[in-house]
């Protein structure tokens, strides 16, 4: 299968790569149940230690390499077992962890629309912030686009098929909380077709 076209990003349907992206596979993945593709993206709100930013903890966290004496909160999380597709920083660069095709540990208990187990079935895709700070606008042009590709590349997948972590995990969290500004994604999404000279 040929490869889909964003404005900016291809996505390998069968290989589940996005180009370009820095890639850093991460353990924390496995296969979806048989048969299943992707129809769900969930929006993830991520910064370590809680409201800092920059520096490699993330990637350290997403790989099983966090140094736990780095920071007290460190101590907290030390041992869990966790991964996103996506991540996407202040600066708006963006590195990939999971392939779309396997299941990424993103979203823990969840449910979306009466359906369980929202990891089965969707891509994690987190950004580099907190519920309070505003996200960058480098972080929504990378966003937008790789929606975009997604949309494109997994037809299951449309603009009412994008959640937030706490519309999925209500009551235990709240990312990527009332700084994301859905309204900029939305309109960004409908522009885009626009700003490339596609109809």
């Amino acid at each position: 299968m040929a490869e889909l076209q964003s404005v900016k990003y291809a996505i390998s349907p069968g290989a589940g790569m996005l180009r370009p992206a820095t890639q850093c596979p991460s353990p924390n993945q496995d296969e979806r149940p048989p048969g299943v593709l992707p129809e769900l993206i969930v929006l993830h709100g991520i910064s370590l230690p809680p409201g800092e930013f920059g520096g490699p903890h993330v990637r350290n966290l997403f790989t099983n390499s966090l140094d736990p004496t780095e920071h007290p909160y460190f101590r907290e999380i030390e041992g869990i077992c966790v991964s996103s597709h996506l991540f996407i920083d202040r600066q708006g660069d963006v590195v990939q962890f999971v392939p779309f095709g396997r299941r990424a540990w993103h979203a823990g208990v969840s449910r979306f629309r009466g359906r369980n187990a929202c990891n089965d079935f969707s891509i994690g895709i987190e950004l580099e912030g907190s519920d309070e700070a505003e996200y960058t606008s480098p972080q929504y042009a990378e966003l937008i686009a790789i929606v975009s590709a997604l949309m494109g590349t997994y037809w299951h997948i449309t603009p009412r098929h994008i959640a937030a972590h706490s519309d999925v995990a209500p009551g235990r969290k709240t990312d990527p909380g009332p700084a994301f500004d859905w309204m900029r994604l939305y309109d960004g999404l409908r522009r885009l077709p626009e700003e490339s000279g596609t109809t």
